[in-house]
């Protein structure tokens, strides 16, 4: 049985008592350094941190929660890569508020205050067929790990990538690494096609017809992407990127309408069937605190200079 801080003061009969025995178990608190980091896209980072608990329990689809500074707040990430040789996690994220731009500033040799994972149900990966992968945004990142996990299970895959331009499309190299049919569409045309992925969708079903599309990005996207295959009967998964605090479905943050239920993004999901969810009530969530956050955003901004976290400098 792994003993707890609550077990360990009980048998010690003191604080000071379980500290000392928790620290000899080698029980004391994690650093959760950073190894590496990579501007992938403007205000789009990849991250990589020792999280040694985190990878032998991790599969694709699942996500972790992390808090950069012991005043900070807890935000979900996508869980993009893991090692369980090296005992580390890789992450990717977009700056979009205090938080986000607080862990766009740290540097390798930083300690991040918190990376608790693997969180939510693992995406169900077995031998469909033919499946179609698409992507967009930030979201591509957590499509590599089920891409690859498809194909992995024997699958025949298709990536489908969608971007604002070239500048904006991440991880089309390791997805090109892939044993999988990529095909890319850029609003400009600077990559790929000119157009939508949405188009992209439209002519795998028609000329190759997957047996199953997983989606993940903007909801608008995944909202698009998902109207289609349901008029074509294709079985469709989404990824829903909820707002979300604790991440074990106490706070009630991260519910969201499927199927007429409530259910909870980070115990129930973050996949579920695209066909059945209400992405307008997604969308109305996802706006509740934008004005909030612009502020805290701006307010941040003006002393972010030299900005590092607390623990960064030895824990």
């Amino acid at each position: 049985m792994t003993p707890t801080r609550s077990s360990w003061a009980r048998s010690s009969g003191s604080r000071s008592g379980w500290r000392r025995r928790w620290k000899g178990a080698g029980l004391e608190r994690a650093r959760f350094e950073v190894t590496d980091r990579e501007g992938l896209a403007p205000d789009v980072f990849r991250m990589t941190v020792r999280a040694p608990l985190i990878p032998p329990n991790a599969a694709a689809g699942q996500f972790i929660i992390v808090r950069v500074d012991t005043q900070g707040e807890r935000i979900p990430l996508t869980l993009m890569d893991y090692s369980r040789e090296e005992g580390t996690v890789e992450m990717a994220f977009q700056v979009v508020g205090t938080t986000t731009m607080k862990l766009s500033r740290c540097e390798v040799g930083d300690c991040l205050a918190d990376v608790v994972g693997p969180l939510g149900r693992p995406t169900e990966v077995m031998r469909f067929g033919k499946v179609a992968c698409v992507g967009g945004g930030v979201g591509i990142a957590a499509l590599y790990p089920i891409a690859r996990a498809m194909v992995d299970a024997g699958n025949e895959v298709r990536v489908l990538l969608g971007g604002r331009d070239r500048e904006h499309l991440i991880l089309t190299d390791r997805m090109e690494a892939l044993d999988a049919d990529l095909r890319v569409a850029t609003d400009d045309g600077s990559f790929g096609v000119r157009g939508f992925v949405t188009e992209l969708v439209l002519e795998a079903i028609n000329e190759w017809g997957p047996d199953r599309v997983v989606a993940v990005g903007p909801v608008p996207m995944m909202r698009a992407v998902s109207m289609l295959t349901k008029e074509h009967g294709v079985p469709t998964v989404v990824s829903l990127n909820a707002i979300m605090l604790d991440g074990t479905g106490m706070c009630g943050t991260c519910r969201c309408e499927v199927a007429g239920e409530t259910k909870f993004s980070c115990v129930d999901g973050p996949e579920f069937d695209g066909h059945q969810v209400d992405f307008e009530v997604l969308v109305s969530r996802l706006k509740a605190y934008l004005d909030e956050e612009a502020v805290s955003r701006d307010r941040f901004a003006g002393l972010a200079e030299g900005y590092r976290p607390a623990c960064g400098e030895g824990g």
